[in-house]
């Protein structure tokens, strides 16, 4: 059994692709360290990465905490970031560990986090149980953090269009093909921040808006693009309907890129929670 306020469909929604995820996924930019390690005041002593999938967002921290644990309900995407924990050496395994987890039924006692992240996670899980969890394990000063990319990264106004139109359809099949207790739930990311006031749970709270460019070739855009979950579940029950849309923004973005690497814009948005 789930702890309540969890739902299964979420947690598998992002099974069975964990390789294809942790290969064209951003990692999170080394800037997320530096803005929440200045709101801490404090050295790092524990960090709780809530919703970690591959460890994308965890493995930024090797340097900067003492201890990081990553939290992950999926066996998929936790079982990759354990490989890329053991293949990272003796040094980053010291303080990287991963768990099966929920965010709101953490395994810490109160009062003794001093950051909780929740890197493209946060829409995924019940906002009023996640953050009074948050509350209870936060130590006095620390931060709560859920940052997430704008989609589709900055690149050329017809192909964005396109990758958008992609994930709607996406999302559009899925509502008509599968039973309602079996569909995926999203809260809304513009309600974050308002979440996060409602809670009681913070002295101060704040957006951050910050950008981070990288390198990127067609392979690693596409592969952005149908890493995104709502198309990966299409794939998985096999249905065919976007074969033709996939197909096209495969040479829109083919032909833009024209064989180079191009620097590619991802717009990030933060929203904080001071204990």
């Amino acid at each position: 059994m789930i702890p309540k306020g969890n739902l299964q469909s979420n947690v598998d929604r992002f099974s069975g692709f964990a390789d294809n995820y942790d290969q064209f996924r951003p990692e999170a930019p080394s800037l997320v360290v530096e803005i929440i390690s200045r709101y801490l005041e404090r050295n790092v002593d524990l960090v709780a990465d809530i919703g970690c999938g591959t460890g994308l967002s965890t493995f930024i921290w090797k340097d900067a905490a003492r201890r990081i644990v990553g939290i992950e309900p999926n066996p998929d995407m936790r079982e990759k970031a354990e490989h890329k924990l053991k293949a990272a050496g003796t040094t980053t395994a010291g303080a990287i560990s991963f768990q099966s987890g929920f965010s709101n039924s953490l395994p810490f006692e109160d009062g003794t986090v001093d950051v909780i992240t929740c890197s493209q996670s946060f829409h995924w899980m019940e906002p009023e149980s996640t953050l009074l969890e948050a509350g209870r394990v936060l130590a006095q000063g620390g931060v709560f953090a859920a940052f997430d990319c704008d989609w589709p990264p900055v690149l050329q106004w017809q192909i964005e269009q396109t990758y958008t139109e992609l994930i709607a359809k996406a999302d559009t099949i899925l509502e008509q093909v599968t039973p309602v207790e079996q569909q995926a739930h999203k809260w809304s990311k513009d309600q974050h921040l308002a979440n996060l006031q409602r809670s009681g749970q913070f002295r101060y709270t704040r957006e951050i808006v910050f950008h981070n460019h990288e390198q990127c070739d067609a392979a690693g855009y596409i592969g952005l693009a149908l890493s995104q979950g709502g198309i990966q579940s299409v794939f998985k029950l096999g249905n065919r309907t976007l074969d033709d849309d996939v197909a096209r923004f495969v040479k829109q973005v083919e032909d833009h890129f024209q064989g180079k690497t191009r620097d590619t814009l991802f717009s990030y948005r933060m929203r904080l929670g001071i204990k």
